[in-house]
């Protein structure tokens, strides 16, 4: 068992790459490792003629991913876009590593993020001893992956200001970096591109100028539309997130994640699902995301505190934690749904009495 926290994805599923590639006999675009159908196969799931089984990393529309590596096949950028908790890193992380071979190449855009850390920084020793050179320029990921022709991830774009954002403008357009210092640009090998993730629902949310817009190619990434398929994601990235923690997932997992899988579609729509009761909605999302923290929280408190097996106690508090964002309105929202919804429902009334004691 390796001591780092979290592989890469190419590391962790290096034999699904190495059976994709083995096999791949497809027309490839210049310095991409899988052919566009190998890639669209590695992230939806199926089984190589050797028998190798290949997991589904994105469950949900095929004709998305597939327009995302037709877009990245192009000389356009790829932008994901949807409400946060919708897969957008862990689709942009998988496409990295089925592309380019490589996922390490990103950008996380915050406030504090300015043009130095998106075009290039400098040695200040060998700068102030040597001046100007290219032995003394640091390169971004972004300069790494024009010179080696594969894709850099900017994760969360919309997070930097819009002057910063505009720094893209030329790469993205003219395909290559100018360098004033040195008199000099660097220009995009073939291979190179851009996959970008935004959210439009946070607080503080920069819009992308209508020049830079044009740049991209938007796929949203939707919440799953089905019950059942919500259920699928989140047991499949509990089991992977167990075996990593070295946590047992008990055998009624399914069963406790329908009920909070339950909890939360019915506050995010706004009625139970039967559509015979209207809600109020709290302030969080309440996405997917949110929900598989919630039972991976409530799996390492029924490993370590609890008898290994899932119940409304080991659950709850991480629940409460998801939902109740804003002490005094979501509070409000969440008791109001115990007592109109849950206290009805008998296979709910361990939560009804635990979250109310929470709360």
């Amino acid at each position: 068992m390796s001591d780092i926290i979290r592989q890469p994805v190419e590391i962790t599923y290096q034999a699904e790459l190495d059976a994709l590639k083995a096999e791949d006999t497809g027309k490839k675009p210049e310095n991409w490792h899988l052919s566009p159908q190998a890639v669209v196969t590695y992230l939806m799931g199926g089984k190589t003629t050797d028998g190798t089984e290949i997991s589904a990393k994105y469950i949900g529309k095929r004709r998305l991913i597939e327009t995302a590596v037709a877009t990245l096949a192009t000389d356009r950028a790829l932008l994901l876009l949807g409400v946060p908790g919708t897969a957008k890193s862990w689709v942009s992380e998988h496409l990295s590593a089925g592309i380019s071979g490589t996922s390490t190449q990103v950008i996380q855009c915050t406030a504090g993020t300015d043009e130095n850390q998106i075009r290039y920084g400098w040695n200040y020793a060998q700068l102030l001893a040597n001046g100007p050179s290219k032995e003394a320029l640091v390169p971004t990921p972004l300069l790494r992956a024009m010179e080696s022709g594969s894709l850099c991830r900017l994760e969360e774009l919309t997070r930097m200001g819009s002057d910063v954002q505009d720094t893209l403008i030329t790469v993205l357009s003219e395909k290559m970096l100018p360098i004033p210092e040195l008199n000099d640009s660097i220009y995009a090998q073939q291979g190179f591109n851009i996959i970008a993730t935004a959210n439009n629902k946070d607080k503080g949310v920069n819009e992308l100028s209508s020049a830079l817009k044009r740049r991209f190619n938007v796929v949203v990434l939707p919440l799953p539309d089905d019950m059942n398929e919500e259920i699928t994601i989140i047991s499949r990235r509990v089991s992977e997130m167990g075996a990593s923690l070295e946590l047992p997932v008990p055998k009624n997992a399914n069963e406790e994640i329908k009920k909070v899988v339950t909890i939360f579609r019915e506050l995010r729509g706004g009625e139970t699902l039967d559509g015979r009761v209207t809600l109020k909605t709290p302030t969080g999302n309440l996405s997917t995301a949110e929900a598989i923290s919630v039972m991976v929280g409530g799996l390492s408190q029924a490993n370590w505190f609890g008898d290994g097996q899932f119940n409304a106690e080991d659950i709850s508090s991480n629940l409460v934690g998801a939902i109740v964002k804003d002490p005094v309105q979501d509070k409000a929202v969440l008791e109001e749904y115990l007592e109109t919804v849950l206290k009805k429902r008998q296979e709910f009334a361990d939560y009804y009495q635990t979250i109310n004691e929470i709360l």
